[in-house]
């Protein structure tokens, strides 16, 4: 049980990282889940790998809750107003997502939750990253506050975020990427990713533990409370990181990043496995 502990923690580490930055959960844990096999089900596996997302979603309601509540005592009648109308421009952002996901899931896994697919959208997006940074080199962003960010762009970033149900696009990638292409700032881009994560995390999870059952073993409970915890954990971390790094750098690295990671995956399953 301590050695299914530890892959559980590596498994937390990994979700929690790479769920908030721009690089693709799905590609590492594809790569994480050759190397180290929990000894589960893959029913349960498949479950667990988006369950231990909501470790990561509480990250983000722990960190923003005061800025997320709208009953606060602390916050004015316009401020209260204003959260409730950031809510309204979140949930305006999940639309899309939820309209293509929620009947297409197990059609979209069918026929692409395959490295073949991980590796060419990790590279792509890498590659996109870099191409829009460049791009945006000399432009001021338009949209500088969440409080500034309009219901039609908020609808907009949302449909970028129906591109990350391909398995590699990464959530946080395509809303952070569509954002900055419609002219907010990084800044703006990573916190409304964020929030969208929210009602988006937290819809799938729920969908994944309805379609497996409220069935679980003592180990598999120990299994999914550790590796909730742990990722809720480094999200906190991952989530400081990123804001505190795009105050003074762009995301070219990350596109970087991803190119050389979709080049060990596509390596690695086509001339390796």
């Amino acid at each position: 049980m301590i050695a299914e502990i530890l892959k559980v923690l590596l498994l937390g580490i990994v979700e929690g990282i790479t769920e908030w930055l721009p690089i693709s959960s799905t590609g590492h844990m594809i790569l994480v889940d050759e190397f180290v096999k929990l000894n589960v089900s893959k029913a349960f596996m498949e479950m667990f790998l988006v369950v231990i997302q909501l470790g990561a979603i509480l990250a983000v309601c722990v960190l923003y809750f005061h800025k997320l509540n709208p009953f606060s005592p602390s916050k004015s009648a316009e401020e209260k107003k204003g959260t409730f109308s950031l809510w309204g421009k979140v949930i305006l952002g999940c639309l899309p997502a939820a309209i293509i996901g929620i009947p297409f899931d197990d059609t979209i896994d069918a026929l692409f939750y395959n490295p073949q697919t991980v590796a060419f959208t990790l590279i792509l997006y890498g590659v996109l990253f870099i191409i829009v940074e460049n791009h945006n080199k000399k432009r001021q962003p338009s949209t500088t506050t969440l409080e500034s960010l309009t219901c039609k762009t908020a609808i907009l970033i949302g449909c970028f975020q129906v591109l990350a149900l391909i398995p590699g696009t990464s959530r946080s990638g395509a809303t952070i990427l569509g954002a900055v292409l419609l002219g907010t700032s990084r800044y703006v881009a990573a916190e409304y990713s964020f929030f969208l994560s929210i009602p988006v995390m937290f819809g799938a999870s729920m969908l994944k533990m309805l379609k497996y059952g409220f069935s679980y073993t003592g180990q598999e409970v120990v299994i999914l409370l550790t590796g909730m915890v742990t990722a809720f954990v480094v999200s906190i971390l991952a989530i400081k990181f990123l804001l505190g790094y795009i105050k003074k750098n762009d995301f070219k690295a990350f596109g970087v990043y991803r190119i050389i990671l979709g080049a060990i995956v596509a390596a690695y399953f086509l001339l390796v496995k």
